[in-house]
């Protein structure tokens, strides 16, 4: 078995990870705090990736020769998965999943604005198909605007645009110094943010939409749930090594396209778990969005010009 073989199957079963993640997210969207989730998940997160280095014999190191950058990108990383997940409470799985993936489109846009990358025809027609797939899925009205249907599109232009500073800072600052960043941010913005609430008058009250699992109390005394905290943490940590070892050993331009697994895997589990099945309009964009993006990245594979290093770390 070759090393491209390799990193597919990684990517593949990373991707199965994430998707068991997200689930569980969902599941777990109305009985906890979401930075709750996301702390916990982020302090376990830095504690496998330094068992990890460890292992394969590799330094430590938690700071960053841009620690502007570093703190921005966190502050992207932290505020758009935030609104990913609190779009899970209220909106299918797959949906939400596909909305996400429009951030090949955003790097695109952002790889010509920041990193002044040329942009051509075959690349803004991807751009405005993908759009016009996330249109379908949302279905905007001036009587009804879906808006938490905004939140996994604000996730992909939050990751992109974290990407791009990712590529920025990626000559002095190693993949796994940025995960830190992104690991021990969430921890602490999560933290922080947390005990804000507690003492806002907001701490324990409901509003009776989605904004209430920000401020629920953390649990700490539930067996079932601190079980599924604690799986959340390590399956999304151990996916994440997959698709940092997928893109190590294998062909981005490979292993990229594969990365949509997690649309099959996520309108099976959503279907599954939740009994959610996206409409036909729903499907028709999911497609529209998969094909902008396999065209992105065939052109960038013709063009030998890729618009980022992209490595999903879904934190």
């Amino acid at each position: 078995m070759n090393d491209n073989v390799k990193g597919v199957l990684l990517i593949v079963f990373g991707m199965a990870l994430f998707s068991i993640q997200d689930l569980s997210i969902k599941y777990l969207a109305d009985q906890v705090s979401l930075l709750q989730i996301i702390a916990v998940r982020g302090i376990i997160g830095s504690v496998c990736l330094i068992i990890f280095l460890k292992l394969r014999g590799k330094d430590v190191r938690f700071g960053s020769f841009y620690p502007k950058i570093a703190i921005t990108r966190a502050v992207f990383f932290f505020t758009g998965f935030l609104s990913f997940y609190m779009s899970l409470s209220v909106i299918k799985l797959a949906e939400a999943t596909s909305l996400f993936f429009m951030s090949p489109f955003f790097m695109t846009i952002f790889a010509k604005v920041i990193l002044k990358n040329q942009v051509g025809l075959y690349r803004m027609i991807a751009v405005v198909v993908g759009f016009s797939g996330s249109l379908l899925i949302v279905k905007p009205s001036f009587e009804n605007l879906q808006w938490p249907m905004l939140l996994p599109v604000f996730c992909a232009f939050t990751y992109s645009l974290s990407m791009i500073l990712a590529k920025i800072s990626s000559d002095k600052d190693s993949v796994y110094q940025q995960s830190f960043h992104i690991y021990l941010s969430s921890f602490v913005f999560g933290a922080i943010t947390s005990i804000i609430f507690s003492y806002s008058d907001l701490s324990g009250t409901s509003t009776g939409y989605i904004f209430d699992t920000l401020w629920k109390p953390w649990t700490f005394n539930q067996a079932p749930i601190i079980g599924l905290l604690l799986l959340i943490s390590f399956i999304g940590s151990a996916g994440i090594l997959c698709l940092i070892s997928a893109y190590r050993m294998g062909s981005p331009i490979l292993n990229a396209p594969t990365e949509y697994v997690l649309l099959i895997f996520s309108l099976v589990s959503g279907y599954v778990v939740f009994e959610e099945v996206p409409d036909y309009l729903s499907f028709a964009g999911i497609g529209l969005i998969v094909a902008s993006g396999i065209l992105i990245l065939l052109r960038e594979t013709i063009k030998k010009e890729p618009v980022a290093v992209e490595i999903n770390l879904r934190t």
